[in-house]
């Protein structure tokens, strides 16, 4: 197998894993990027520390949250303070959200190649880096969105002013009972699209279409030299893409499994001789091995 890659050959304690991520771009005939939040955190968006507690000191005070994750999906009391909260995590997560170097660093380092990047991140990391929509799946919804709490209809809306208006008129973690949006078809209170456990997500016209080109580029580049990289997934929703990526590159021998993470999650021994894991900081990575493909 390490035949068909030359860095995968020379990886072996000789580079360091910026000039690797470069070297294996550089070969594939495509690349399959799947990105998860430790992508964002590498940039400083975490779901924890400041950011959260500076937020949301008075939901942090009343039911003992740990991080913006968990709360984001907690039962409140009432749909007023359900979008007290969410209209908060919106702002601060998707409207305002500053671009993200690594982001950025990526985008360069994609540009030109044969590429497409599937996400379980719900914010707008890709939105506003500026990168080509077409090539990106949300896989897990977007926090910018909108969907009917009860799905009885597969739509989604949005409304940005509204959002900043319940954040501007909230008091005592409650937001105007007028601003809670409701479903046009059913009444039901609307809800962010994000993807639940138990009841799974609306999944509109855009979703499918993008779901379409991911599994067409997918189908296009069978049995090709496949970089299937792995961004700062961990092991939550192993589902969308640290599982499949792993079934995919088993089922092609040309194929590599690349995953960046500080963790080292187990790899199955199938894919192992085809698995290269850089556990250095992954914003670190990326700006050199996109500065190493700037001067080649």
């Amino acid at each position: 197998m390490t035949n068909y890659w030359k860095t995968f050959e020379a990886e072996q304690g000789t580079l360091e894993d910026g000039q690797v991520l470069q070297g294996l771009l550089d070969e594939a005939d495509a690349i399959v990027v799947g990105i998860g939040a430790g992508m964002s955190a590498a940039d400083g968006f975490k779901y924890i520390g400041s950011r959260f507690t500076d937020a949301f000191p008075d939901f942090i005070e009343k039911y003992g949250l740990l991080d913006m994750l968990q709360a984001s999906l907690f039962d409140f009391e009432s749909v007023e303070e359900y979008w007290a909260f969410q209209s908060r995590f919106v702002v601060l997560n998707y409207l305002d959200q500053p671009v993200g170097q690594s982001y950025l660093d990526l985008k360069d380092m994609l540009e030109g190649r044969n590429y497409h990047i599937i996400t379980t991140n719900a914010d707008n990391a890709f939105d506003v880096a500026d990168y080509d929509s077409d090539h990106v799946f949300h896989i897990q919804g977007e926090y910018g969105l909108w969907q009917c709490s009860k799905h009885c209809h597969q739509q989604t809306y949005r409304d940005d002013s509204v959002i900043r208006e319940m954040v501007e008129q909230q008091a005592n973690m409650k937001v105007p009972s007028e601003l809670v949006p409701h479903c046009p078809e059913c009444g039901a209170p609307f809800e962010i699209n994000k993807r639940n456990e138990e009841k799974g997500m609306v999944e509109d016209g855009d979703f499918h279409a993008q779901k379409d080109r991911y599994e067409a580029f997918l189908k296009e580049n069978e049995g090709k030299k496949v970089v299937f990289l792995e961004i700062g997934v961990g092991h939550t929703t192993p589902q969308f893409i640290k599982h499949p990526f792993q079934e995919m590159t088993e089922a092609n021998e040309k194929a590599l499994f690349v995953t960046m993470n500080e963790k080292n999650y187990r790899i199955p021994k199938e894919i192992r001789p085809q698995t290269v894991h850089l556990a250095h900081d992954i914003a670190n990575t990326i700006h050199k091995a996109k500065d190493l493909d700037a001067v080649k």
